[in-house]
């Protein structure tokens, strides 16, 4: 080939490619402008030690923009941004919402957002330490009797809304099952948050001593503990 021809055949194609980006740019400019209306989640902006009360999760927002684009729009490409910093603690709020508070992929456009205002309760995020008390279930075996359950550590550290956190006098745990346990055991358990907004800080999880108790009437209580270990 010449260099005269790889010039022409350089040529021929930068047109083509020039040809094909201008088509492609002509039918999206071209395209039907639809209108949708999707449920997007809500992010709240909070102020600093503090944590949100019973929020609104969900909103619809009213969309525009090319039919291909909204048709092919995943739900978590739109979010709803709500700033509440200002907001006082302890009492109800309300925060207002526009179509400005909506983060979306250009080229849609927001129209609306229904509900435009939500209730805002914020409170102060205060931390605990409070006892941890198993919770026991089931029947044990062979005539045992549960005994007075040690837990290790005793004590969990907890976080959450002050209004929640002060009525609290201790945490429980997942079920500590006596089913078919005739001799003491131990049994790991996770500590179980009293409420959603209320979080386990540590530990997580907690060893549960349960002594079996069989009667003895040569004991000074009447009972002995029936231990496994010889």
């Amino acid at each position: 080939m010449t260099d005269r021809a790889r010039r022409w055949g350089l040529r021929l194609l930068a047109v083509v490619g020039a040809l094909t980006v201008w088509f492609f740019s002509s039918v999206e400019k071209r395209e039907r402008i639809s209108e949708k209306v999707v449920d997007a989640s809500v992010t709240y902006n909070l102020p600093r030690g503090t944590i949100l009360l019973d929020p609104i999760q969900t909103v619809k927002v009213r969309l525009r923009g090319p039919d291909r684009q909204l048709r092919n729009l995943s739900p978590w490409a739109i979010d709803v941004v709500v700033d509440v910093r200002e907001a006082a603690v302890g009492g109800i709020d309300v925060a207002h919402l526009s179509a400005d508070d909506v983060q979306r992929p250009d080229p849609i456009e927001a129209i609306s957002v229904e509900p435009n205002s939500v209730p805002v309760r914020l409170d102060v995020e205060v931390t605990r330490v409070l006892p941890v008390v198993p919770r026991i279930v089931g029947e044990p075996a062979g005539g045992s009797v549960p005994g007075v359950v040690i837990t290790r550590p005793e004590n969990a550290q907890i976080r959450g809304p002050q209004s929640l956190v002060a009525n609290l006098d201790s945490v429980t745990t997942s079920p500590v099952t006596l089913d078919g346990h005739a001799f003491s055991f131990d049994q790991t358990v996770s500590v179980i948050p009293p409420d959603p907004l209320v979080r386990i800080v540590q530990p997580a999880a907690v060893i549960v001593r349960v002594p079996m108790l069989v009667p003895d009437p040569e004991s000074p209580d009447g009972v002995r503990e029936r231990s496994n270990e010889r």
